[in-house]
């Protein structure tokens, strides 16, 4: 398991550094250029800079042992840079939207042989990056290439508008491409500032099936109930549930082997770590928790 968080982490790296130092030739080559498309997909790579060091920190994070003082490690901090960045990315893409909105009522000249010539250098770089980090099974890397092959289409679509403007000369389509980008980023950025807000006020991860779960814990020869069942997510990867399971058995050996077959039922919802406290009484006000047939959205 080292071995490959070296191999994620060396590509990580590398792809870091070629998409923080095409994020400043677009950024730069926008402001020259006049293309404000082009700052768009610059504002756009910054997000995949975001995403790149949020999944190194998550790696490098990961591999801290817990202490006395912080008994779950730094796991929460990933989310909590997710959190500040995704809040960022929103905020200059609201300031993209009225820029562009500026220049839909007032049209700049532009530069389209440099607006193409450094969106075509964007173009390879993510394609580069995007080589780098394919096939991955981590999340976090996962995460992370989805963000890179948006970049990627962002860079054809400037590319298509600074031919279309050399060749038509209609500047118009430079304000209208940069906004459309802008949404793009805020609607990613949105489902980002989702995800870790849930995260961070320990909702049931939506990739869970709470009743199924419940299904599987009380169809365990020997539960006779469950309550108290909590379900959250320490961080992307991790997530944990707490659970009172009450069970007439009075057998040491055969409440052990109980909770084993349930910890393993729970490894199928990426439930890796688990708290089951068993009871012979129901707690008094403790509902047991029933499975309800429904879907989740």
């Amino acid at each position: 398991m080292a071995h490959v968080h070296r191999d994620f982490k060396k590509s990580l790296q590398l792809a870091l550094v070629i998409t923080a130092l095409f994020f400043i030739i677009e950024l730069v080559g926008g402001l020259i250029s006049g293309s404000l498309a082009l700052v768009s997909d610059a504002g756009h790579m910054f997000s995949d800079v975001l995403a790149l060091l949020l999944s190194l920190g998550a790696i490098t994070l990961a591999a801290r042992l817990p202490t006395r003082e912080r008994t779950y490690g730094f796991m929460r901090a990933e989310i909590f840079a997710a959190f500040l960045n995704s809040l960022l990315l929103i905020a200059v893409s609201v300031l993209i939207l009225w820029e562009a909105y500026q220049r839909l009522l007032d049209p700049a000249p532009i530069q389209s042989g440099l607006m193409g010539f450094i969106a075509v250098l964007g173009l390879i770089a993510n394609i580069a990056v995007a080589l780098l980090l394919h096939g991955s099974h981590n999340l976090n890397v996962r995460s992370a290439f989805l963000h890179v092959i948006g970049d990627v289409v962002s860079s054809v679509a400037v590319i298509a508008a600074a031919v279309w403007i050399a060749f038509t000369g209609q500047v118009i389509v430079d304000p209208l491409l940069s906004g459309f980008i802008a949404v793009l980023i805020i609607v990613s950025a949105a489902r980002i500032l989702r995800e870790t807000i849930e995260i961070l006020l320990q909702f049931t991860p939506r990739s869970v099936d709470f009743d199924a779960v419940i299904a599987d814990i009380s169809s365990v020869g020997g539960v006779a109930g469950v309550h108290h069942v909590h379900i959250w997510s320490l961080s992307s990867e991790i997530h944990v549930l707490d659970a009172h399971i009450y069970s007439c058995e009075q057998d040491m050996a055969k409440i052990a082997e109980m909770k084993r077959e349930i910890k393993q039922r729970l490894e199928k919802y990426h439930i890796h770590h688990s708290t089951l406290e068993f009871e012979c009484e129901e707690c008094a006000g403790c509902e047991i928790v029933e499975p309800v047939n429904r879907h989740r959205e």
